[in-house]
């Protein structure tokens, strides 16, 4: 299969079942974001969100259920490398890329557009 066409396959699928829970359930977005990372956590601690990063790539690792993976598995090798620190570090040094991207964009767009708050 082409590996652009899994990824939005994958990708979409997540992004609608997103919505289609927030259109069903009236929840609030912030609470379906953390649901989301949660639920990737929880897929990757039991072996279950590794296929399909395999399979759909991007699609897989882009939305916020990758956040949750990218989470668990840092921890997970942090913990094979480090022992018990690595639980507290893990991960955090994984997912650190994206989390410095967010503050930083986040920072340039509230300073090029006018943020109301």
């Amino acid at each position: 299969m082409n590996p652009f066409f899994a990824a939005f396959l994958v990708g979409g699928v997540l992004c609608a079942l997103a919505q289609v829970f927030m259109d069903v359930t009236k929840v609030h977005p912030a609470h379906v974001m953390v649901l989301f990372v949660i639920l990737g956590a929880l897929a990757s601690a039991l072996g279950f969100y590794e296929p399909l990063v395999l399979f759909g790539g991007a699609g897989a690792t882009v939305p916020l259920t990758g956040f949750g993976h990218v989470m668990v598995q840092g921890t997970l090798d942090a913990v094979t490398a480090q022992g018990l620190p690595g639980v507290l570090s893990g991960g955090l040094a994984a997912a650190s890329g994206g989390i410095g991207s967010a503050i930083i964009f986040g920072y340039i767009m509230a300073l090029v557009f006018n943020p109301r708050g």
